[in-house]
């Protein structure tokens, strides 16, 4: 399948399926009339692409994964220490968004206490 019908199918950003072709990840030369051509071996691979986006990888994260991956060597170390950097970036974003909240929940409660009072004066 083209790269259109790739995007459409499964959707996947143009911009992705862009940046796999220029990373060179593909084993096997895969053009076909200046065309690359998607198999099911690639819709694997760029489902795990699209996974370490979504959870906040930069391109060259994700890239950086991807070569591990291929790497003849073991890498789950160096794979899982990426993951884990990304799960702690995460859970300090959501700490942070918790404190926001608290102080979103604080200055409500202190307008309802002021909006209780003066309809008590009243």
């Amino acid at each position: 399948m083209t790269i259109h019908e790739a995007s459409e199918r499964y959707q996947i950003p143009m911009k992705i399926l862009k940046e796999y072709e220029t990373w060179g990840l593909c084993k096997a030369v895969k053009k076909v009339m200046g065309a690359w051509q998607y198999d099911d071996s690639d819709l694997e691979w760029l489902s795990l692409i699209m996974t370490l986006h979504d959870v906040g990888f930069t391109s060259q994260e994700v890239e950086a994964y991807m070569r591990l991956l291929l790497d003849e060597q073991e890498t789950k170390g160096q794979r899982m220490q990426m993951l884990c950097r990304q799960r702690n970036a995460v859970l300090d974003e959501i700490h942070f968004k918790e404190k926001q909240l608290e102080r979103l929940d604080y200055l409500r409660h202190e307008i309802r206490k002021e909006m209780s009072s003066e309809n008590q004066d009243n």
